[in-house]
């Protein structure tokens, strides 16, 4: 599986797309950048592509409006995520603004489900 690495510029993009409010956390994964409020990711960069999950009825809203793409591999894309449309990357301000509108729902969204819990820490063998 190819994990493509999303460019300086396509995290730069990324970062000014997501809200700036004080419970967002955007931190690095495999190569590439995650929006997470509560510990839930709500908007995720793979390579060029910008990924959001949204309510089920925004995202029908979108899939059925626009040229979205799966979100992640090719061979195995995020269920539940929505890429962005490609073509936003390419047309400039204009589908910023639409792409800085949906990652806010996909924000709004995921910020009324229940933090998440962090993993336990696995308990490391003593005498290595």
């Amino acid at each position: 599986m190819e994990m493509p690495k999303a460019s300086d510029e396509d995290k730069e993009r990324f970062r000014s797309l997501v809200p700036g409010h004080p419970e967002v956390v955007v931190k690095p994964m495999f190569g590439n950048l995650g929006a997470f409020v509560n510990g839930n990711m709500f908007a995720g960069l793979f390579g060029p592509t910008i990924g959001i999950k949204l309510s089920p009825e925004d995202r029908e809203e979108l899939e059925g409006s626009e040229r979205t793409v799966p979100f992640g591999p090719a061979e195995r894309p995020m269920g539940g995520y929505t890429g962005l449309p490609e073509m936003w990357n390419e047309e400039g301000d204009g589908d910023d603004a639409r792409a800085k509108a949906w990652i806010h729902k996909a924000f709004e969204y995921i910020s009324t489900l229940p933090p998440k819990e962090p993993k336990a820490s696995k308990a490391r063998s003593a005498g290595k």
